[in-house]
């Protein structure tokens, strides 16, 4: 099946239907607002470090067991609606063959970048085969995760492009926006390419059992509207499409993309993923109507003092009070240095709250 294809709507999966997550992505009442965090599955965790200890990173993906028990460990200790699976963005391109690995302290290198209409021929189709350990671990994870929901997710084209091209992390993306203004025809055919292995590796998940899934486009923020839409935007529309008859909720969400926020929700979401710069309610009227938000509370705030930390939460929590469906998160992913107890304590805050 192509990724322009949309396949067979599949029944909601019964147990975690009703889930307050799942409810707030459909903009349905909830019992509480549901919070779930980016990255909550490792790094700031004492459990994660021990249990990775000596694994590279994308080995650590392909462990079924190991994938479940880094997935679970927040579920357990702070009692989050949701579960996000443990994987990285690069996984379905080193399944596809590509020379690349994630380097400690830098992220994702890639040994050959791609730069030329013939280094287009590397990027194969993703097949089930490639991955048959994200079947297998989600298979895992949902007989263990009962009525908690498992969040899917894949990197968006452009971060993954912009990945491929620069050869690795970059601040300024000068070679991937070099290929999108100087060759627009082999940037859009990459795009469309990178969509269709992202679409495939999405699909993936949902049929495993996935109850949601998210796109990240953590690099996004570097583009100007009027460059998303014509060069970004239609790649991501792509992705959307392909899983939309699976009927599970789709998540979009970029960094520093507060001038994007309405062109996010256009390419498909369902829900629209807002960082810490924009206030949920101005992050509505840019949206539009017909989209739950998630977020924002920046990262940071979670340093401070807890009585500060209550203060900010409530702050997004009265920005959200008057949207159709709120997710509570980050504004971006957890960092590493963050103290458990202080996200342990940020759920219970929110749960108790926003008790209705």
């Amino acid at each position: 099946m192509s990724a322009n294809e949309t396949p067979v709507r599949h029944q909601p999966p019964t147990a975690t239907y009703d889930s307050a997550f799942l409810k707030a992505c459909r903009r349905e009442p909830v019992p509480h607002t549901p919070v779930w965090f980016m990255r909550q599955a490792g790094r700031s965790l004492p459990e994660y470090r021990k249990v990775r200890e000596g694994i590279p990173m994308l080995e650590s993906c392909t462990r079924p067991e190991l994938v479940t028990e880094i997935t679970l460990q927040p579920v357990r200790r702070h009692d989050v609606d949701a579960a996000i699976y443990f994987s990285d963005i690069v996984v379905p391109l080193k399944a596809i063959g590509l020379d690349l690995d994630i380097k400690p302290g830098i992220g994702p290198v890639v040994e050959e970048p791609i730069r030329t209409r013939a280094d287009l021929a590397r990027l194969r189709d993703l097949t089930p085969e490639d991955v048959p350990y994200v079947t297998e671990a989600i298979g895992l994870l949902t007989k263990e995760l009962g009525q908690t929901p498992l969040i899917g997710f894949a990197g968006a084209p452009f971060t993954l492009a912009s990945y491929l091209v620069e050869g690795g992390p970059s601040r300024t993306y000068e070679n991937a926006k070099a290929m999108m203004y100087g060759d627009p025809e082999l940037w859009a055919d990459l795009l469309d390419r990178l969509a269709d292995i992202t679409a495939a590796f999405l699909k993936v998940q949902i049929e495993a059992g996935a109850s949601a899934v998210q796109l990240f486009d953590s690099w996004a923020g570097a583009l100007a509207p009027a460059d998303y839409r014509r060069s970004v935007l239609p790649a991501s529309a792509k992705v959307f499409r392909a899983v939309a008859g699976y009927g599970v909720p789709r998540i979009h969400f970029g960094v520093g993309t507060g001038e994007l926020l309405g062109l996010m929700g256009e390419a498909g979401a369902d829900v629209v993923g807002v960082d810490w710069r924009v206030p949920l309610d101005e992050a509505a009227r840019r949206v539009g109507p017909g989209k739950a938000l998630q977020g924002n509370l920046d990262p940071t705030v979670l340093f401070a003092p807890p009585e500060a930390v209550e203060a900010k939460t409530r702050e997004v929590l009265d920005a959200a009070a008057g949207l159709e469906g709120h997710v509570f998160n980050l504004g971006h992913g957890v960092m590493p240095s963050t103290d458990p107890d202080a996200l342990t304590r940020l759920v219970e805050y929110v749960h108790t709250r926003t008790a209705r």
